[in-house]
């Protein structure tokens, strides 16, 4: 007797996990059409849905000015892109992070200690700007090398390594600044910097701010790297199944050691671009940057378990945040209730990611 297949019965999608990632942990065979692949669909843009409402929500809500809507002003959404661009650099790289399973606590403080070096450099070292941002960006790419390096080898835990990282760097920042903030003062001679570092605190044609272009780009870098590279597969399947992914072949170590790196360099960038905006750098900048960081990585869709997320998701997260942040600031809500509205929004995306693994 023949048998007869049904439609579809045989030929299903094998679905990668979100994030365009080809590899994570195992592969599940769906049906095309079929509940679980569209709630991957609907989820795969949800951090892209909620940016697009908080938006809206805050373009209703907004205080106007003679018939002006102040949160569409070009300097007010200036002032947005500007202020997330630090967190969401950050973000990017602990995005990677996140993918890997693992947690970077350690980022706000290499911050800090990223914008002191380039003060210090620039300032008391009479460094140029190119050596100066050239060293900066080695230590914050070694300092997250190390503790790749440790969380592998040794196999503790990312959290408690970076933690301890958290006060290393910090008390770094305070050894080489003597625990003091370093003015950033502009001009040819001793003690100041040169003019040209003065950029990361200006605009593109008096509009785009440059430290959003550089966010900008390092986010749509990182999205093709995510997309497109054999690494990004390997930090996937780490995240999905690191015991598999080991087994397979996948250079596990070097892997994580490349991951913190990466995290580390961006924390740096951020730091420099830090320096650049407030004209200083402080052993106590960049404090609690790093739950920002992952809030904003959260309400991206990344999971925190790791091996499913996209950068995009991240991107959208950060730039959600500042709306946020931006528009309960222009209707002069209360500091305390704010912090109360961002905890139930990072909540709620938590409890998205649950939503979706018990519907899948």
């Amino acid at each position: 007797m023949t048998h007869v297949r049904a439609a579809g019965e045989k030929t299903g999608t094998p679905v990668p996990p979100a994030g365009g990632g080809a590899a994570g942990g195992h592969r599940r065979w769906r049906r095309p059409g079929s509940r679980s692949e569209l709630v991957d669909r609907l989820f795969a843009v949800q951090s892209l849905f909620a940016l697009l409402v908080v938006f809206l929500v805050a373009i209703a809500v907004s205080p106007r000015r003679d018939g002006e809507i102040l949160f569409l002003s070009t300097e007010n959404l200036g002032n947005i892109v500007r202020a997330v661009s630090e967190i969401g650099i950050i973000a990017v790289g602990m995005t990677f992070v996140v993918l890997l399973g693992g947690i970077d606590l350690s980022v706000g403080a290499i911050l800090g200690l990223s914008a002191v070096g380039t003060a210090t450099l620039m300032v008391d070292s009479g460094l140029g700007i190119l050596p100066a941002v050239t060293v900066v960006l080695l230590i914050g790419a070694t300092f997250g090398a190390l503790q790749g390096y440790a969380t592998a080898r040794l196999g503790i835990q990312s959290f408690i390594v970076t933690l301890a990282g958290l006060q290393v760097a910090r008390g770094l920042a305070r050894i080489w600044s003597g625990g003091l903030g370093i003015p950033i003062a502009y001009g040819d001679g001793p003690q100041e910097a040169p003019p040209a570092f003065e950029i990361l605190n200006g605009t593109i044609n008096g509009v785009v701010p440059v430290p959003a272009v550089l966010f900008i780009g390092i986010g749509v870098a990182a999205i093709v790297v995510l997309r497109k590279t054999a690494f990004a597969r390997h930090v996937y399947a780490i995240g999905g199944n690191e015991k598999a992914a080991r087994l397979s072949g996948v250079p596990v170590l070097r892997v994580k050691v490349a991951v913190f790196a990466i995290a580390g360099l961006l924390a740096a960038v951020a730091g420099i671009i830090h320096a650049g905006q407030l004209n200083q750098g402080s052993p106590n900048d960049g404090a609690g940057y790093e739950l920002d960081a992952i809030a904003a990585v959260v309400i991206g869709g990344t999971s925190l378990a790791g091996g499913t997320g996209t950068m995009g998701g991240t991107l959208a997260g950060a730039l959600l945040l500042g709306i946020l942040n931006n528009i309960l600031a222009l209707n002069n809500i209360d500091a305390n209730v704010q912090l109360l509205i961002k905890g139930l929004v990072i909540v709620a995306a938590a409890g998205l990611q649950k939503l979706r693994r018990s519907i899948v």
